[in-house]
């Protein structure tokens, strides 16, 4: 598989003027143009991790740990409360209301104390009566009044689900609530979480500032590796202000090694998918730390081009992943997908490069600029289901 053509346009065309003419048309056809999101978002989400068990010393304590980590200072800075955090019913006047017994204090003040810290506050709604758990209402005829309410809190970021629905199509249901939350001047960053089922990479940008282009992600190597593939279909819908989501990370939580976990952040993070962790923050081991600190990585995934990456080739387990970067640099993953060692080649050619261009290599996990000069290709020994990730930059 070859993407030559798309990468030389790209880094030979493409200038931050150009792009910010492309980003300024294409936002005059969004309904949505909140002006947020012109890098993928960073923060945590609790689903993956807690699920159902969500509270409001939890989310205040994941808040303090953001800060207390260093993370926050990285760019992770949301912190989203996922399903359940709702009564079932609404009151008298039709509001939707916290869950008594888990956010006594109401979500305005849990929003004023993530705000103390310069963090955001994100919640999650639902495009139908129920949201997933159904142990709390929709915003399905309730997108005024609900988008009314989640600003007058103080919300940042909506993840908005497509469970328990009258049967009309996404794309009909989700620009409801973009309209909604345009009228509500707060720009609130919108998270469309469709699945992926009617294709939103086509139609996301029009509507909110990402879309999930996977079902829900789980802690396994077979699960990570399949949302990405997936999501990788789309790269040239992803932009600055709209992006594609492969669902959150698994970081930390257990279910793949060390490398695997490499492996996860490195492909969201060239796939410049937002960078919402599910781990426990307040109980993170310095392995898991290290990992999602790597700044080297996540200048990658914030970089001010957007572009996000494509598979320059695949041959067997091998696979190069290829993004261009700012100042004429690129981005390339090397991964071994497979179950035994071995050597893999990454040729300039497969990337858009000139054979004869000579380049420094960055690699991003050693922090370190390689002292040979590279040409043509470069070449690296991979344990299964690992890889490298280098940038490089042309020297003549």
């Amino acid at each position: 598989m070859e993407i030559k053509g798309y990468i030389v346009a790209l880094i030979m065309a493409m200038t931050m003027m150009e792009l910010a003419s492309l980003t300024l048309a294409t936002s005059r056809r969004s309904m949505l143009t909140n002006g947020i999101g012109l890098t993928p978002p960073m923060g945590w989400n609790s689903w993956n991790h807690f699920g159902c068990d969500v509270d409001e010393k939890m989310v205040k304590e994941t808040a303090d740990a953001l800060v207390s980590t260093g993370l926050s200072k990285l760019g992770y800075v949301y912190v989203n409360i996922d399903d359940c955090w709702a009564e079932i019913a609404r009151d008298d006047k039709g509001n939707i209301m916290p869950k008594n017994s888990t956010f006594p204090s109401g979500i305005k003040a849990l929003a004023d104390y993530v705000h103390s810290k310069g963090l955001k506050l994100g919640i999650y709604g639902d495009a139908g009566y129920y949201t997933c758990s159904k142990t709390m209402p929709g915003s399905l005829g309730f997108e005024e009044q609900d988008a009314k309410t989640f600003a007058s809190w103080g919300i940042d970021y909506l993840k908005y689900d497509n469970c328990h629905h009258d049967g009309s199509k996404p794309i009909e249901r989700y620009p409801v609530m973009t309209k909604a939350l345009k009228k509500v001047g707060r720009p609130i960053f919108f998270s469309l979480c469709e699945w992926g089922e009617m294709h939103p990479a086509e139609w996301g940008f029009h509507v909110g500032n990402s879309w999930r282009t996977t079902c829900d992600i789980t802690d396994t190597w077979e699960s990570m590796i399949s949302r990405a593939d997936q999501n990788e279909l789309y790269a040239q819908y992803a932009r600055p202000g709209g992006w594609n989501d492969p669902d959150m990370l698994e970081i930390g939580n257990g279910g793949m090694t060390k490398d695997e976990y490499i492996v996860h952040f490195n492909l969201w993070a060239i796939s410049k998918a937002p960078l919402l962790l599910g781990c426990d923050i307040r109980n993170m081991t310095q392995e898991t730390i290290e990992i999602i600190s790597n700044k080297e990585v996540i200048a990658v995934n914030q970089d001010s081009y957007g572009i996000q990456a494509r598979k320059a080739r695949m041959h067997g387990d091998e696979e190069i992943w290829v993004a261009p970067l700012s100042s004429y640099r690129t981005a390339v993953v090397i991964l071994n997908r497979g179950s035994v060692r071995y050597s893999v080649t990454a040729f300039w050619e497969d990337m858009g490069l000139d054979p004869n261009t000579v380049v420094e290599a960055r690699d991003l996990w050693e922090h370190k600029t390689l002292k040979n000069r590279f040409v043509g290709n470069i070449t690296t020994m991979l344990n299964p289901h690992s890889c490298k990730m280098y940038v490089l930059k042309p020297v003549s």
